[in-house]
């Protein structure tokens, strides 16, 4: 295949993956506004964005269990996940917010987001081998981008919450008809039956296990931070600005924290592919976790500080999450690459219910400061997990 054709349907790609990916952080874009119309609970705050979460969890088993990404045609599986999901998620628009049939919009949403950023990485991982670490990261960026979008979204809508879950629901369905118009790579794998032995590669493959433990301290840091970064910037601003001023300028953190971490992702992918992969997971997570640190030390301070190390924060977060899936790619066999990554997420996003859930309720009880700093543990232990991989070289 042409390298034109490659770059056509690697652009069409990460544009269906942002436009998509909008629909993730959607409820916690518009939760401000949407509290000035209807009194939640924090439990049922959380609930809105954790139950994205946990619809994912078992939206990514049951695909991996299944093998639907390396059985099926995976540009039909994207496209039917994506355009399923918008249409779930404009149900908000006539939900009661924060109810229980809202909630469980969300949790469906999730689920079906299962078939939308694995497969994605499968369609992704086709095209190429020597640049894979370009490619996976390309579209997490897409990812990134696409769940900062919300952000800004809610911004420009102000307070009409329902504008903005409108877009994105149209945005989510026209990503799953733009998704069909994508090619697959030559070197994309396909199983031709179900095959359960796929996930337990990634216990007796010693390669595929570390990646694993390193992905996961990097999702105990990386949901949690991405789902509330607005709300404790907004109570950290709110120390020197009044209170609506410190929510805009909360927004607009969140979207430029969120958005230039997902810029970032496709230039570290390709450093990965020339100085190795696990090299960059390491470096990242030093620096998010140092950030996320110094994110509490200066939490109720200047504004200009807390802004300034949020968006690092944000820059640094997510550009190892990609390799963390390149490599598993890398040590799989090709017909058993998206099951395994698919799993990979699974793991990862059922530790990101219990994170983004809990998040709130431990700052209402003892502050954002210490649950920032606690985020840092994640990386620490990710990176001990990648030095581990490093050895097996």
């Amino acid at each position: 295949m042409s390298s034109q054709q490659k770059f056509r349907s690697i652009s069409l790609l990460l544009i269906a993956e942002v436009a998509a990916m909008s629909l993730w952080f959607v409820s916690a874009a518009v939760l401000p506004d949407m509290l000035r119309e209807t009194a939640l609970s924090p439990f049922r705050q959380a609930a809105l964005s954790s139950g994205v979460q946990a619809g994912f969890v078992v939206g990514a088993l049951a695909s991996a269990i299944l093998g639907l990404a390396d059985r099926y045609d995976p540009r039909r599986v994207f496209a039917a996940s994506a355009v399923c999901a918008g249409l779930v998620n404009a149900s908000l628009l006539i939900l009661v917010p924060g109810s229980i049939p809202a909630i469980a919009a969300r949790v469906a949403t999730g689920a079906l987001l299962a078939g939308v950023y694995p497969v994605g990485m499968k369609i992704a991982v086709g095209w190429g081998q020597k640049d894979r670490g370009f490619l996976v990261g390309g579209l997490v960026g897409a990812l990134t981008l696409g769940s900062a979008s919300p952000h800004l979204i809610a911004l420009a809508g102000g307070a009409e919450w329902r504008l903005t879950v409108a877009i994105v629901s149209a945005a989510a369905i026209a990503a799953g008809l733009l998704c069909l118009a994508v090619s697959l790579g030559p070197y994309h794998g396909k199983a031709t039956r179900f095959d359960p032995s796929a996930i337990a590669t990634a216990w007796t493959n010693r390669r595929v296990r570390f990646a694993y433990a390193g992905y996961l301290g990097h999702m105990w840091e990386l949901y949690a931070m991405w789902a509330w970064i607005a709300a404790a910037t907004a109570a950290s601003y709110s120390a020197s600005l009044p209170a609506a001023e410190a929510l805009r300028l909360a927004k607009l953190t969140a979207f430029i924290a969120i958005g230039t971490g997902g810029l970032a992702c496709a230039f570290a992918g390709s450093i990965a592919d020339r100085i190795g992969k696990a090299e960059v997971t390491i470096v990242a997570m030093a620096l998010s976790g140092a950030s996320a640190l110094a994110t509490a030390a200066t939490f109720g301070g200047p504004v200009w500080i807390t802004f300034a190390v949020v968006v690092v924060w944000g820059l640094t977060i997510i550009p190892d999450s990609a390799q963390f899936s390149a490599l598993v790619a890398d040590a799989s066999p090709p017909q058993q690459a998206g099951s395994l990554m698919t799993f990979q997420t699974a793991l990862g996003f059922a530790l990101t219910f219990a994170t983004v859930q809990i998040t709130p309720v431990l700052a209402a009880r003892f502050g954002w400061p210490p649950v920032l700093a606690g985020l840092a543990i994640g990386p620490a232990l990710g990176i001990a997990a990648m030095m581990r991989l490093r050895r097996l070289r």
